[in-house]
């Protein structure tokens, strides 16, 4: 029971930190987009790496929409997407199976720049 207390601790503390980790033979990769090619991305992690990752047919697109101004502040939504909706700067976490010496999407949620400003210049309210 300690050992399982312990490991998710430090699965939080490497996925807070945003750094590449495998879950199983899953791997999560987070960071922001430098580059879309017509089937892989390339992504900077937090650490400053940088990481390219195929995209297949099967590649599932999410993108999270923060709350807007006025809605409750967990009120975030994650909708569905495609590739042309991703653009070079946006956050994303990547989802992807280790695969033929490189690294596939499953799944990449993401979410642009400016989005995320428009949420967090949103004045709390006073209590």
């Amino acid at each position: 029971m300690m050992k399982a207390k312990w490991l998710t601790l430090v699965l939080a503390l490497a996925f807070a930190g945003g750094a590449i980790f495998a879950h199983g033979n899953k791997v999560h990769l987070k960071g922001k987009v430098e580059r879309i090619g017509g089937d892989s991305l390339q992504v900077k992690t937090v650490e400053g790496k940088t990481v390219e990752v195929k995209l297949v047919a099967s590649t599932v697109y999410v993108m999270h929409m923060p709350a807007k101004p006025g809605d409750p502040p967990d009120t975030n939504e994650n909708k569905p997407a495609k590739l042309a909706d991703l653009a070079v700067g946006d956050a994303v976490v990547i989802h992807a199976t280790p695969k033929d010496g490189g690294l596939e999407a499953d799944e990449v949620k993401f979410s642009s720049p400016g989005s995320n400003k428009v949420a967090a210049a949103v004045p709390k309210p006073k209590s």
